[in-house]
């Protein structure tokens, strides 16, 4: 079952908050302001330019979201705590955080978006973002709507916005808008008119909810108001893990099972005339909410029981739920202020912005927005300088890495051409001994050759004049003729008896003493070159002299 909460124009657009709107003193107490304030059209508490920056982190979640998260924006303190508590629980999510929440004493539509932890992330980032969301769908849900609407077109147009897995686009016609009031002089900035068909977005499938993260700087195209650009709130990695961002600029993370946690939606079909209504599933809301709702209370209401004192931005708020004490209304009269004053401070501030000057603000709101903007740019600045002071660092770094490479390279080059000359020098070394000890002999033999016989006996006479050579060449020549005596004798025996015994000596007389008289010789031969103060009985040591190689 579902109904319609319609929001009264009466409640939403009402007369100019200006200072200037104070009635003129006369010494009588204003009349009471009535439960609902009568409707006036005139009061623009935000120009279009600042609704679109507004609604772009959002106007593109799916509408049954989209509504919740309207809805939760007019309760901005209960937003941040539900924030936190969902940062405290990064595993809570879908009906059952909804159901984890129930005894937190938040509203219904808050207690919905601890369902969508990718959201709440999103709006916890900015708390003053919430508020002025929430501030502005109070004061001008037609309007609110329209950006929505025409952010959504821009995206469409960009080729950013279409029907895939995640969610269905499709448009349907709306009514034509009535023609808008006439702004009398001194109003605020006018506002376009709606267009004649409403983008609507749901999911692939109804149980199923992707919540979409993009840059709203580049999802819509080029961005119509320079000086009021969008602010991108990147979501937690963890929602939107690597990869998941399409081609369109737009990632969807972990889709959630929700069965009775979205309970709200937008009806796009009065919303050409005016009539900004949000659908609501009693079913629904009833099984996940502990405050069920009376199929007789089909209308919601904002409730400023859930407001945590946070002030309210519209007049019409403030008269009807500001808790003001009696001759609060003429506080300005105290202060001093009048007239002549307030022309006074207009012409001042005509003069600062004729010199470029940017005016002061009008009010603490005004300040504190400016002052979280001129934050914001800061921190955006300060990003990208340590963007550019780390890009300029891993350069120089890369720089120094390629420069230690080029100069290691050198070196192992220059080893190696070092070892392999070395290696050459050996080898050609060796090549050139080798070729020499070959070339020895022959040159040897070459110079004996060519040697005249006058150049031989010298050649014999330097040898024998070496010391001890001619002692040397004796004992040689005496022990070759021993030797060759012996090997005679040999022969001879062996020719003469085969087999030998030991008579033989008996039987050969002769060779007996030939025998004896070689071993005679040998021993007198011993002694004549034996030196002469050498007793008797002592050994003899004499230096070993190996014959060189190729010499005898």
């Amino acid at each position: 079952m579902r109904f319609r909460i319609l929001f009264a124009a009466s409640l939403i657009l009402v007369a100019g908050c200006s200072r200037e709107s104070t009635p003129a003193s006369d010494g009588t107490a204003p009349p009471a302001t009535s439960a609902t304030p009568a409707a006036s059209p005139q009061e623009r508490l935000f120009g279009q330019e600042e609704l679109d920056q507004m609604v772009a982190p959002i106007a593109l979640y799916p509408d049954p979201l989209l509504a919740q998260v309207l809805m939760a924006a007019t309760y901005p303190g209960e937003v941040a705590d539900a924030a936190a508590w969902s940062k405290a629980h990064p595993d809570a999510q879908g009906d059952a955080a909804v159901r984890q929440v129930a005894d937190q004493p938040w509203d219904a539509s808050v207690q919905s978006l601890v369902a969508f932890p990718q959201a709440l992330a999103t709006l916890g980032q900015d708390p003053a973002w919430v508020q002025k969301l929430g501030d502005a769908f109070l004061a001008q849900p037609n309007d609110v709507m329209d950006a929505v609407q025409r952010l959504r077109g821009q995206a469409q147009a960009a080729g950013n916005l279409e029907s895939n897995e995640y969610q269905k686009v499709t448009a349907q016609p709306v009514a034509a808008a009535p023609a808008p009031a006439p702004v009398p002089a001194g109003g605020t900035v006018a506002i376009e008119p709606a267009p004649q068909q409403a983008i609507i977005i749901e999911p692939a499938q109804p149980d199923v909810v992707y919540v979409p993260s993009y840059d709203p700087t580049t999802v819509y195209g080029t961005w119509a108001y320079p000086s009021y650009p969008p602010v991108y709130y990147p979501p937690p990695s963890a929602y939107y893990p690597v990869g998941t961002a399409l081609a369109s600029g737009i990632a969807f993370g972990v889709g959630l099972a929700i069965t009775d946690a979205i309970w709200g939606d937008i009806g796009w079909h009065h919303w050409g005339r005016g009539d900004v209504d949000i659908d609501i599933d009693i079913d629904r809301y009833n099984n996940i909410n502990v405050n069920r709702l009376d199929a007789r209370d089909n209308t919601w209401r904002h409730d400023p029981a859930h407001r945590d004192g946070v002030p309210y931005r519209d007049q019409a708020h403030r008269d009807r739920h500001g808790r003001q004490l009696d001759g609060a209304d003429r506080r300005a009269e105290f202060r001093g202020d009048d007239d002549a004053r307030a022309q006074a401070r207009e012409q001042a501030r005509a003069s600062m912005e004729k010199r470029g000057v940017e005016a002061p603000a009008r009010t603490n709101t005004e300040a504190r927005e400016r002052a979280q903007q001129a934050g914001r740019e800061q921190a955006r600045e300060r990003a990208q300088q340590v963007d550019r002071d780390q890009a300029r660092e891993r350069a120089q770094q890369v720089d120094r890495d390629q420069a230690r490479e080029r100069a290691q390279q050198v070196d192992r080059d220059q080893a190696r051409e070092r070892a392999q000359q070395v290696d050459r020098d050996q080898a050609r070394e060796r090549a050139q001994a080798a070729t020499n000890r070959e070339d020895r002999p022959r040159d040897a033999a070459q110079r004996a050759q060519q040697a005249t016989p006058a150049q031989r006996e010298q050649a014999r006479e330097a040898v024998q004049n070496r010391p001890d050579a001619a002692q040397r060449i004796h004992q040689v020549q005496g022990n070759d003729q021993a030797r060759a005596a012996a090997r005679q004798q040999a022969s001879q025996t062996r020719q003469a008896s085969p087999h030998s015994n030991a008579f033989q000596g008996a039987s050969h007389p002769s060779g007996s003493r030939a025998a004896a008289e070689r071993g005679h010789a040998s021993q007198a031969t011993a002694r004549q070159h034996a030196p002469a103060s050498r007793p008797a009985g002592q050994q003899v040591s004499r230096p070993a002299n190996p014959p060189r190689r190729g010499h005898r």
